[in-house]
């Protein structure tokens, strides 16, 4: 995978270019947004950020939640185009089988932005964190604090690029270490929807098969890694380094009290906010401010894209979350009453 360079100012040029667009320019676009499963608390925060920069760019917000279903996804996509949609931001549960509503959509006009999770078409806009980066920053840390030992990879979805993504990333950083002998891969597998409750299930086989010699534990996002800590706990190993991201206020908890090593932070109200401006440039037939071309997809389809700089946070760094309001600082160190990090004290 092609290391990217991160545009690190594309955000405030797109923020300024929806700004001087006008409310007026603007105010008949109406933005259709298809949510893959909006009841993950990360989606609400990008929800909101989103709703402020059509708000600001004068553009309507209508959505529709797949609920965890390909099927209703199509459906979904087609009632946002019938409900007069100029643009699509789509956050694809499956990424594959969303496929003919993008064509639906693209035929009739109206511009895709493939929101976090890669829509590998032509002529659809990528919007991101560079997870491969998201990827590395897991295994970093991870390493760190275990460079030998038994690990196991819980991965994401199997229908979410993001997955091979996050973990090609993991192996950059890891490979030369089980080539070595020095890591031994116990475990790996996907996480079917990502959900908690499967990751969990996931960790305990692999404990079982391994007799719970397992040293290190490279989940993919915060929800998984909340599944990982279950099964770790049941079994007295909370504490071993398990990885995470997206900042999930519980994951941030996690790392306070030192069950989780890091969460790499996708701050969601940036990418809702770029998503937000770029989908009405994009309505608009403007090109995206601050895009590049980017071509790092399975398939290597050349898309227009932003990707955003992820910041990995663990017990050392605690307060750049707090400080930047994302968090505060009762939620983070609710419990931790040993050995505190700096943040708690």
């Amino acid at each position: 995978m092609k290391t990217l360079k991160l545009i690190t100012t594309a955000l405030v040029g797109v923020v300024s270019a929806a700004a001087l667009a006008g409310a007026a320019a603007a105010a008949d676009l109406v933005v259709g947004v298809s949510w893959s499963n909006f009841q993950e608390e990360r989606w609400k925060t990008d929800e909101a950020a989103m709703k402020s920069a059509l708000d600001a760019g004068g553009a309507k917000y209508i959505s529709a939640d797949a609920g965890g279903s390909a099927e209703k996804q199509l459906a979904d996509i087609e009632s946002l185009i019938a409900r007069g949609a100029n643009a699509l931001i789509v956050l694809a549960w499956d990424a594959d089988a969303v496929l003919p509503a993008v064509a639906k959509a693209q035929a009739e006009g109206i511009p895709v932005l493939g929101y976090d999770r890669l829509i590998e078409a032509p002529g659809v806009f990528y919007l991101t964190f560079d997870n491969v980066e998201v990827g590395r920053m897991q295994a970093r840390a991870v390493f760190k604090v275990q460079p030998k030992g038994n690990y196991a990879f819980i991965k994401g979805a199997s229908t979410d690029p993001n997955a091979d993504f996050l973990h090609g990333g993991q192996l950059e950083v890891l490979q030369a270490a089980i080539d070595k002998g020095d890591i031994k891969v116990v475990g790996e597998q996907y996480t079917d929807g990502w959900k908690p409750e499967n990751a969990q299930r996931n960790m305990e086989q692999i404990l079982t098969a391994n007799n719970n010699k397992v040293d290190a534990v490279v989940a993919s996002n915060d929800g998984t890694a909340g599944g990982v800590v279950a099964a770790l706990t049941a079994q007295g190993m909370e504490g071993i380094p398990v990885s995470g991201q997206d900042g999930d206020h519980a994951a941030l908890n996690r790392v306070a009290r030192g069950w989780q090593t890091v969460s790499v932070w996708k701050d969601a109200r940036e990418l809702g906010k770029a998503a937000g401006s770029a989908a009405i440039q994009l309505a608009k037939g403007q090109p995206v401010s601050g895009a590049i071309m980017w071509s790092g997809g399975a398939k290597g389809v050349k898309m227009d894209a932003i990707l955003l700089p992820p910041v990995p946070i663990t017990r050392d760094n605690l307060d750049v979350v707090i400080s930047a309001g994302w968090v505060s600082k009762d939620v983070v160190c609710q419990g931790v009453t040993k050995n505190p990090p700096a943040a708690c004290k």
